[in-house]
């Protein structure tokens, strides 16, 4: 890179950390899109940049996952760096599986001083869910415990309060299941990570609306707190009855599997699925997080569709 070049690079990046697109959104009540990129299993990003550049129009922000689901990817630090120099707004997923507070902190501050401005905080899938078995899982801190040290890079301390050479400016997001069954711990947990500092959440997956009614009860007293709703795309019903054995937190009703069983194009049904529980969250919520893994190049026809319902 020449010297002009690098100027001009730096003084992009520069302009970039001082704007937070998702933050001012939601706080403007701007119905808003999230999605998921996942960082390769190897150093070639060309799919990723793909994914982006497909959707960069129609999704202001994209979720940039923390080895998802156990397995081992290049890291979301990375990722976000690399989506925030490309023009997007990432949202770095930060998993305390893997790493003990120090380390948390340092990529914190790493992601801070190359302009990321939005953090997910999450305790992270079990090592046994994942590829690397024999792992050791770390689990030094959980996700409330991560939200309070954000909040206190953004008032310019560490943990254990020493000054930083400059302050993060974070806008924090975390994770909640209104679909938990029970719910009530799920709820409990909700209001800790607010009392920490969490100013928006993204949801686990919905697909029982009634289901969401009862977490939309309780949630709606935080008058300050946004809320999307996650939104799954399901290809088949094949697919569906492996995520309702296989994944935590996921309750798939019967209804959907058989619509999916007998539909002649499964994937298109999927589409009109996730399309109409969408539609019907829409007034309960301020955003929408849409997660398609494997078929993102469909998140177009998925909000085609929901634009249709609407209009």
């Amino acid at each position: 890179m020449r010297g002009n070049d690098r100027g001009k690079y730096f003084m992009t990046l520069m302009n970039s950390k001082s704007s937070n697109r998702l933050k001012e959104n939601l706080e403007k009540n701007v119905f808003v899109y999230t999605s998921e990129l996942s960082p390769e299993r190897g150093a070639d990003l060309s799919k990723m940049k793909g994914i982006y550049e497909l959707l960069k129009d129609r999704v202001p922000a994209f979720n940039i996952t923390d080895n998802q689901g156990a397995n081992m990817k290049m890291s979301s630090l990375a990722g976000s760096i690399y989506i925030k120099q490309a023009g997007g707004e990432p949202i770095f997923q930060q998993t305390c599986r893997d790493r003990n507070r120090m380390a948390l902190e340092s990529d914190l501050l790493g992601a801070a001083a190359f302009g990321v401005k939005n953090i997910l905080a999450l305790t992270g899938d079990y090592i046994s869910f994942g590829d690397h078995k024999h792992a050791k899982a770390v689990y030094d801190i959980d996700s409330v415990n991560l939200i309070e040290i954000v909040k206190g890079l953004n008032a310019g301390a560490d943990m254990n309060g020493n000054k930083l050479n400059g302050p993060t400016d974070f806008y924090i997001g975390a994770a909640v299941n209104p679909e938990s069954v029970p719910l009530e711990p799920q709820l409990i947990k909700f209001e800790k990570k607010i009392n920490a500092g969490c100013d928006f959440f993204q949801t686990q997956a919905v697909f029982d609306t009634a289901k969401f009614a009862g977490f939309y009860d309780f949630y709606k007293n935080f008058k300050n707190i946004k809320i999307i709703a996650g939104i799954y795309i399901l290809k088949s019903a094949k697919t569906a009855r492996f995520m309702n054995k296989s994944i935590p937190g996921i309750y798939i009703t019967e209804q959907i599997i058989n619509e999916l069983e007998n539909a002649p194009d499964p994937l298109k049904k999927g589409i009109e699925i996730a399309a109409r529980t969408a539609k019907e969250l829409k007034p309960l919520v301020h955003g929408i997080h849409i997660m398609a893994y494997g078929i993102e190049d469909k998140i177009p026809l998925f909000l085609d569709e929901l634009e249709a319902e609407n209009s």
